[in-house]
């Protein structure tokens, strides 16, 4: 993966393997595609915190990974997942992030 272009992150799409329904966007360093990769579950690095985080580690709404795909310029990551515990992969409990239409 190419870190370099976003200052030693790459965005990292989160699809649902069954419905094909994009889940999330976060993003993920050097750090957090290797775990994502040992584990087997999304792990990401946060921003905001300047930590990893696997998703669900709190609420038990976990990510399993069922295959990891980057696109053609080889700067983002596409995650697609099975959806553990109650399914809902939103902070707000919404079972998607992508839940508001603009025009």
């Amino acid at each position: 993966m190419d870190f370099d272009k976003f200052h030693g992150l790459v965005p990292a799409v989160v699809q649902d393997d069954a419905s094909n329904e994009v889940l999330m966007v976060g993003f993920m360093n050097a750090e957090a595609l290797r775990l994502t990769r040992e584990t087997g579950y999304v792990t990401f690095y946060s921003r905001t915190r300047n930590a990893l985080w696997t998703k669900g580690e709190t609420s038990g709404n976990r990510l399993k990974v069922v295959r990891l795909l980057a696109d053609c310029d080889d700067d983002t990551v596409l995650a697609r997942v099975q959806r553990l515990g109650d399914g809902n992969v939103c902070h707000t409990g919404a079972r998607t992030c992508f839940t508001e239409e603009i025009a």
